[in-house]
Order: C-alpha cells, then sequence, then structure tokens
C-alpha cells in the first residue's frame, strides 16, 4: 500500500508513521523548504530528534506544488498510490490543483485523508492553531490541573496524536474495506478538536447526569483519595489508581494505614481527611521504598516515571528500534510486527529520481523535473 504523505510537524506524520509499522509503503512530499520539524531543536545529527522518530523509513521527495511542474508530478504519483495524507487548511490543495476531486480523477480508488483543526468549513475552518488551542476549544484543557491553579498543559499532544493522528488511522483503516468492496475511494475530514472532544464523552456523560465537580475534583480527574498522585520522599510521585475498593484495601493493608480503607471514595472533609493522611504517609518514603513495599501486591499503585525509564522497563517489554542513535518504541498495533528493514532518516529530496522511476512517472516530466532541478539527475544511494 503506497502512501503519499504530504503533511508536516506532528499529526500526518505520526498517522503515516503508524502506517509505516503496518506495513505500507510511505512517500514523503515535501516543499523545496522542507518539513520545518526538520530543523526543530534538539538535532540529531542534521536533522531535529523529533523529525527522525516521526519519519525514519520513509522516502523523502521534493516537489514545489506552486509550479504546473510539481502539480503534474503529483498527480503522476497519485495515480498509483491508495492513500495521501496532507494537513494544509481547507481549500489550500484545491486552489493548489491537487485537490481531491482532481487526484481522485487519476485514480478513483484514491483515498485522501485531510487532518485539519477545526474541520473543512465553518467560522473556524481557516483558523491556525496547535495541540493546545484544540484542547481548550473541545473543553479538555478545562478539566487538567488542580482547581487552585491554571490548567496543566499535558506533556503530550493529546489533539494531534489521539484526537488527529489515531481518529484518522481508524478511518483509514475502515475506507480501506469500503475500497475493497466498491472500488470507488473518499476524502475523509478529521478536526483535530472535534476529535478531542469525542475523547471527552465519558466527563459530557457525567456532567450532564449532575453537576459538574471542579476542576480536579471529578472521580477521574484527582477527587478521590484513592485515585490521584501523591509526592514522595524524594520529591518524585506514586500514582495511587486503585478504584475498586478490593485494591485500596490492599494498598492501605500494605502501606500500614488499614484504618483508610473505607474512605477510598471519601469526598467532602472525610475525603480532604484521608488525602491529607495519604499526603503525609506517601512524603514519608522515597519512590524506590515505595515501590519495594508494594512488590507483589495487586493494588493498583505505581511509580510516575520518566519516558526513558518506561522504555527500559522490563516489565512492559517495550520493543524499540534503533534509528539515527535514537532508541525509540515502535508503535503499540496490538500485534508483533516485523523488524523494520530500513530505519534510514530521509534527507530533503533524496529520494525524488528513485521514487518517481519506480512509480512509472512519464520519462518527459521527468526529464523536465531534472532540468529544472526539482529533482536530482541520479538515484539516491540511500534507499532504493
Amino acid at each position: 500500500m503506497r502512501v503519499l504523505d504530504l503533511s508536516r510537524l506532528l499529526p500526518g506524520p505520526y498517522l503515516t508513521r503508524l502506517l509505516s509499522d503496518l506495513g505500507a509503503e510511505v512517500i514523503k512530499v515535501e516543499d523545496p523548504q522542507g518539513d520545518p520539524m526538520r530543523w526543530w531543536p534538539p538535532m540529531q545529527g542534521e536533522t531535529g530528534a523529533a523529525f527522525a522518530a516521526l519519519n525514519w523509513g520513509k522516502e523523502s521527495i521534493a516537489l514545489d506544488l506552486k509550479t504546473p511542474l510539481g502539480v503534474a508530478l503529483l498527480c503522476e504519483m497519485a495515480a498509483t498510490s491508495a492513500i495521501v495524507v496532507e494537513s494544509f487548511r481547507p481549500g489550500v490543495l484545491t486552489r493548489l490543483g491537487v485537490g481531491y476531486e482532481t487526484l481522485a480523477r487519476h485514480n478513483r480508488r484514491l483515498l485522501m485523508c485531510s487532518i485539519t483543526g477545526y474541520g473543512p468549513s465553518g467560522p473556524s475552518a481557516q483558523q491556525a492553531g496547535h495541540d493546545l488551542g484544540y484542547l481548550a476549544r473541545a473543553g479538555v484543557l478545562e478539566r487538567s490541573g488542580p482547581a487552585d491553579r491554571p490548567p496543566a498543559v499535558p506533556g503530550v499532544q493529546i489533539a494531534d496524536l489521539a484526537g488527529g493522528a489515531l481518529a484518522a488511522a481508524v478511518a483509514l483503516l475502515a475506507a480501506l474495506r469500503e475500497v475493497d468492496a466498491t472500488g470507488v475511494g473518499r476524502h475523509l475530514e478529521v478536526s483535530m478538536t472535534r476529535g478531542a472532544l469525542g475523547l471527552a464523552q465519558v466527563e459530557l456523560a457525567r456532567r450532564q447526569a449532575a453537576p459538574a465537580e471542579p476542576r480536579g475534583g471529578g472521580m477521574l480527574s484527582g477527587g478521590l483519595p484513592c485515585y490521584r498522585t501523591y509526592a514522595t520522599k524524594d520529591a518524585r510521585f506514586m500514582a495511587l489508581c486503585a478504584l475498586e475498593p478490593k485494591f485500596f484495601a490492599r494498598f492501605c493493608d500494605r502501606a500500614g494505614c488499614p484504618e483508610l480503607a473505607a474512605s477510598g471514595f471519601a469526598q467532602g472533609a472525610e475525603g480532604a481527611a484521608a488525602t491529607a493522611a495519604l499526603t503525609r504517609l506517601f512524603a514519608g518514603r522515597t519512590q524506590a521504598e515505595w515501590v519495594a513495599a508494594l512488590a507483589g501486591v495487586d493494588c493498583c499503585c505505581e511509580p510516575v516515571v520518566r519516558p526513558e525509564a518506561a522504555v527500559l522497563d522490563p516489565g512492559l517489554a517495550v520493543e524499540t528500534v534503533a534509528v539515527a542513535g535514537l532508541r525509540l518504541p515502535r508503535p503499540e498495533l496490538g500485534a508483533a510486527l516485523e523488524p523494520p528493514a530500513n530505519v534510514h532518516v530521509p534527507r530533503l529530496g533524496e529520494h525524488g529520481h528513485a521514487v518517481l522511476r519506480r512509480l512509472g512517472v512519464d520519462a518527459r516530466l521527468m526529464e523536465a523535473a531534472i532540468a529544472s532541478g526539482m529533482i536530482s539527475g541520479t538515484a539516491a544511494a540511500g534507499n532504493p
């Protein structure tokens, strides 16, 4: 399955990274300046570490879609591709002459997936944005952090990755089945903001059924003694998530506070007292001491660790891949994956000649691309 990835930055490249892990051939179509993430620090050699994480194993071709030649080349490439992924503002590709209707005339089975901030139409469609803003508009950010502080900025990009990339992956995989059945593709529109709002379905249902708790006071947002984070003696943290009474009772028994076993779901004054008692309790030991004390006890209490520690956790058995001197986890896709044959991070435009030749692009167009300098006149020395 061939995927043309016209997207930049995070959501689209993460989506095509997932498709690549599932076996797709991903061709990254960049403008002559390249994906801006190539230059984002920190750098790993000559490329940004974030770019390497998202784009290893792909091929790169640089096309100037503001020229008739670039448009003609993309149309030829789309004729033999299954999917086109893009993340421009709505209408940009149409103005360039490579919108879905145009590309579909070259390939009726083609799927296009557009990942946008606010959807293809409406008063916010043309508005610029990033993950934090999408979460704010979706009502998700308002639920993060304690009530006496500003909403907490999440440590990962939830709207970009879950609301955008993962939602798009589900839509594309379903649409591929539809293409198999009908022989006709379609244009999928994924809004990162609407996708993020979809993640709040349980919270929305609870708020309609009962008065809303303040930020940080909900059942799953820190309002229960048995479900929140606690600081340890060495200024690290433990995550207590013992929602079931049996797990909280086991924790209390091992932690030496059996008198709190019935207060896991307590709120009001009783809940505040239980939380204060647990805060003092956790502060009496280091994180390592808590891990040792709770070893072998099935009580839903875990150390809060850094990502680099999680990758090395033998209990998680994370499958990693070495890319440009980086050790990166492979996406969790529910099945054992074949070891990657290609972990090369592509240089800008590195595979232009090889890609066009392999896709059988019209020889006159290829000659014109070489003559114009849009692609080099020889195949890349890297990937085939």
